[in-house]
C-alpha cells in the first residue's frame, strides 16, 4: 500500500521549502561525478589481481552497505589510469543490474578503488549529503521512480541517462544532515545487533559441539559433573522416523487442519503454517498429526535432511516425503533430539545417505540407521536446556533485528518524504 505522502506531488505539496530535482543535482558540479565503470575492454580478467587497489561489482552492495565480498584488486598502475571510474570514501554506489536495479551503499574503505560497469558512482559535495541519497534511493520513493526506467531482460537494468534524470525530493542540506544522521542511528543498532546476532549463533555451534559429543560435560542437579560413558547406537533405538501420507489435491481444503509440506520447514530450524494448504479433518488420519514440539525432517528434494520444529498449539498433517521424529518414552526427548539432529556431522551422515537421480531423497530407515553417542536421558535434559536457551537469546536478538528495521522503514517513510520535519538550525 502506497502511504499518502509518497508521491512526488504530495511531497512538494507538504514540504514548499524542499525541491524536486534530477538525480544528478546531488552530485558535485566537477567532471566525473557521476559515472559508472570501464568498458570490458577497458579492463580485461587478466588485470584483476589479489592485492592492490578494490574493485567494486554489483554483488559487493548488499542490504545498503558496501560488503567487499568480491575481494578482487588491480595494481596501482592500472589504478592511476582509470582516473574516471575511481571510488573514494563517502562516495555513493549504486547496482546498474539487480532485481530490482539501483540498489545503493556508501563506499566506506579508506583505500581508493574503482567501480565496474554494472556500478553508478556518485560523488556529493559532503558525507552527509551521501548518505542522505542513499537512503533517498533505497526508499519507496526511489526504488519506485527506477521502476519506471528500469529495461527488463534476463536481469533488470537501468542506463545511466535514464537513471541521472529520475526525479528526487531535495531538502536544505542542513535537513539532508541532520534525516542521514538520524537514519544513521538506527542503521548502527542494526549492525550492531547483526553482530550480535552472528556471535551469539557461532558461539552457539562450538556449544552444540562440545555438548554433543561429550567433549564438555555439565553439572548435575547436586552440582556435580555428569560421568561415564555415553551409549554407541543407531538412532532407532531412541526414536522412530514416520513418513507423512500421500494426500491428493482433490483433498485440500479453503479451511481445516493445515497441511505440512517440505516447503513449510524453513533454513532458520522453523515449521511454518503460512501459505499451507488445508485437509479436513478425519480420524482415518490421526497418525499423521504433528503436535506442538514435533520435530520434522525434509526427506527429498534439493534441502534434504532440513530439520524444523513445530511450535504451534493447533495440529496439522504430516505430508508425504515430510519425517516426524517419534522418541521412544524414558530414551531421549523432543527437545534433544532437535539439538542433535542440527549437528554438523549428523547433517552429514543424512546427506551421505541421501539417494536419488534427478533429487536426492532419504528413507525412513536410512535415517534410523544413522550411528550415535547418547548420554543418559538426565544429561540429555541438561544439554536440551543449555542448547535451548542459547536458542532462545539468539530468537531474542533475531525478533529486536526485525523491530528495529520496521522502525528505521516507518522513520523513511516520514522523515524523507517530509511528512514529519526535522528541526535544523538556519542556513547562513
Amino acid at each position: 500500500m502506497v502511504s499518502k505522502w509518497s508521491t512526488l506531488k504530495e511531497i512538494q505539496k507538504n514540504t514548499s521549502d524542499w525541491k524536486v530535482v534530477k538525480l544528478n543535482s546531488f552530485s558535485t558540479k566537477a567532471k566525473n561525478s557521476f559515472v559508472n565503470g570501464p568498458f570490458g575492454s577497458d579492463l580485461l580478467s587478466s588485470e584483476l589481481t589479489n592485492e592492490g587497489r578494490p574493485v567494486v561489482y554489483i554483488r559487493d552492495i548488499q542490504n545498503g552497505s558496501y560488503k567487499n565480498k568480491s575481494n578482487i584488486c588491480i595494481t596501482e598502475e592500472k589504478f592511476e589510469s582509470l582516473p574516471s571510474c575511481q571510488v573514494v570514501f563517502g562516495d555513493v554506489i549504486i547496482s546498474k543490474v539487480g532485481a530490482p536495479p539501483c540498489e545503493a551503499a556508501i563506499y566506506d574503505s579508506q583505500i581508493s578503488g574503482i567501480v565496474t560497469q554494472d556500478v553508478i558512482r556518485i560523488r556529493c559535495e559532503e558525507l552527509p549529503q551521501s548518505i542522505f541519497l542513499k537512503y533517498l534511493l533505497n526508499s519507496d520513493i526511489g526504488k519506485r521512480q527506477v521502476q519506471q526506467i528500469k529495461i527488463s531482460g534476463t536481469r533488470e537494468r537501468v542506463s545511466l541517462t535514464d537513471f541521472k534524470k529520475i526525479r528526487l525530493p531535495q531538502p536544505t542540506i542542513n535537513e539532508q544532515q541532520k534525516i542521514a544522521n538520524i537514519l544513521s542511528t538506527w542503521d548502527n543498532a542494526i549492525s550492531t545487533t547483526e553482530c550480535l546476532i552472528d556471535n551469539s549463533t557461532q558461539q552457539k555451534k562450538a556449544l552444540m559441539q562440545q555438548l554433543l559429543t561429550g567433549k564438555k560435560r555439565l553439572l548435575d542437579e547436586s552440582g556435580k559433573r555428569f560421568e561415564g560413558e555415553w551409549g554407541d547406537v543407531k538412532l532407532s533405538a531412541i526414536v522412530k522416523v514416520t513418513g507423512g501420507n500421500a494426500f491428493k489435491s482433490t483433498d485440500f481444503k479453503d479451511s481445516g487442519i493445515p497441511l505440512i509440506k517440505i516447503s513449510n520447514i524453513k533454513p532458520d530450524y522453523s515449521v511454518s503454517i503460512k501459505s499451507s494448504v488445508f485437509i479436513a479433518l478425519d480420524q482415518k488420519y490421526d497418525k499423521f498429526q504433528i503436535k506442538n514440539g514435533d520435530v520434522l525432517i525434509a526427506m527429498s528434494g534439493a534441502t534434504t535432511g532440513k530439520i524444523g520444529k513445530y511450535t504451534f498449539d493447533e495440529i496439522a498433517y504430516l505430508n508425504q516425503r515430510v519425517g516426524r521424529f517419534d522418541v521412544r518414552k524414558g530414551l531421549t526427548t523432543k527437545s534433544y533430539i532437535f539439538q542433535l539432529l542440527k549437528l554438523p556431522k549428523i547433517q552429514h551422515e543424512i546427506l551421505i545417505d541421501a539417494v536419488g537421480g534427478a533429487q536426492p531423497n532419504i528413507s525412513n530407515k536410512d535415517i534410523e540407521r544413522i550411528k550415535i553417542l547418547i548420554p543418559p536421558i538426565k544429561e540429555q535434559q541438561k544439554i536440551a536446556t543449555v542448547l535451548t536457551s542459547a536458542d532462545k537469546e539468539i530468537d531474542l536478538l533475531k525478533q529486536q533485528l526485525v523491530d528495529l528495521q520496521q522502525e528505521k522503514k516507518a522513520l523513511m517513510q516520514v522523515l524523507l518524504t517530509g511528512k514529519v520535519r526535522v528541526v535544523v538550525e538556519r542556513e547562513s
